[in-house]
C-alpha cells in the first residue's frame, strides 16, 4: 500500500503548477487518494503551505439538505413527512451547519482556523487567506453562482481550479458559465431553505437559476482537447489544475453551441 504524506501532496501540487500567492478553488476526494497519513488535515496543511498567507483557498461547503424535499434531497423520507421536514429542518447557521457530501477535506476546512463561510443556506463556500472575506461576503440567496457570487469573484481575481481526485462534474466554476451563456431551456425556479430572520426560523422561498451539471464531464473532456490542463497523481488520485477563466469562458461557448433544449 502506498502511503501519501503531506510532503508528497506538496511536491505533486507544486509539480503541476500550484504556487505561492495563488487564489484557488479546491474540489477534493480524500478517499480517492488512498491512504493519506494525517487525512484531511494533511491535505489542508499542504495547500496552505504552498499558497501561503497571501494566497487564498476556497472550497464548497454546500448544505443542500436544507432544500425542499420536493427537490429529491430527502429521498429517505416518505412524501407524507415532507411538510414535517419543511416545518422543522434546522435553520442554516454557518458556524455549525455541516456540509453535505462535500467530502472530509471540505468538512474539516469549514472549521479550520481563519476559514470564513458564506451565508447561503444551501450553496455556501468557505475560504481561507488574503481574499477570504471578499469571496464569501454578500452571497445572495438568489444569486448562487452568478455575477457577484463567490465563483464570479474568483474569476475577477484570475483564480485557479484544482480537481483533486474528482471529475469535472464537481467543478462548481462551470456554473458561472450556466449564468453567462444563452441556451434553450434556461430558466429560473423556486427553492426553499430554512433560515433565520431577526432571530426567528423561517422557511424561505427564493428564485434562482436552474442548473444540474449533467454535461460537465463532456465539457471537461472537450476543454482538455483545446486547452492546457496540468495533470498529475497523488496516490491513486488523478489531479488537475487549470485557470478558472479558461474553463468558464470555454464552457460559455460550449453551452451555446451544444445545449439544444
Amino acid at each position: 500500500m502506498q502511503v501519501v504524506t503531506k510532503e508528497t501532496i506538496v511536491k505533486e501540487l507544486k509539480t503541476i503548477g500550484l504556487e505561492k500567492d495563488d487564489v484557488i478553488m479546491v474540489h477534493t476526494s480524500l478517499k480517492s487518494m488512498g491512504y493519506v497519513c494525517g487525512g484531511a488535515q494533511a491535505v489542508i496543511e499542504a495547500l496552505i503551505e504552498i499558497v501561503g498567507e497571501n494566497g487564498t483557498i476556497m472550497m464548497p461547503a454546500q448544505s443542500w439538505k436544507n432544500l425542499d424535499p420536493e427537490e429529491g434531497v430527502h429521498w429517505d423520507a416518505d412524501e407524507s413527512d415532507w411538510q414535517l421536514i419543511r416545518e422543522h429542518w434546522p435553520a442554516y447557521d454557518k458556524r455549525i451547519t455541516p456540509t453535505n457530501t462535500m467530502g472530509a477535506v471540505a468538512e474539516m476546512f469549514r472549521t479550520w482556523p481563519g476559514s470564513i463561510r458564506s451565508d447561503h443556506p444551501a450553496r455556501s463556500v468557505c475560504a481561507w487567506g488574503k481574499y477570504a472575506a471578499y469571496l464569501t461576503e454578500n452571497h445572495d440567496l438568489s444569486n448562487i453562482f452568478g455575477e457577484g457570487s463567490p465563483i464570479a469573484k474568483l474569476y475577477e481575481l484570475n483564480g485557479k481550479v484544482l480537481l483533486l481526485g474528482v471529475g469535472y462534474d464537481k467543478n462548481t466554476s462551470i456554473h458561472l458559465a450556466d449564468v453567462r451563456a444563452n441556451y434553450p431551456g434556461k430558466h429560473h425556479f423556486l427553492e426553499h431553505s430554512a433560515v433565520l430572520e431577526n432571530g426567528v426560523r423561517v422557511w424561505k422561498e427564493y428564485s434562482t437559476l436552474f442548473v444540474d451539471g449533467e454535461d460537465f464531464e463532456e465539457i471537461g473532456k472537450d476543454f482538455e482537447k483545446e486547452n492546457p490542463v496540468a495533470c498529475g497523481k497523488i496516490g491513486n488520485a488523478v489531479i488537475r489544475l487549470m485557470n478558472q477563466r479558461d474553463i468558464v469562458d470555454y464552457s460559455v461557448k460550449w453551452m451555446e453551441q451544444n445545449r439544444k433544449s
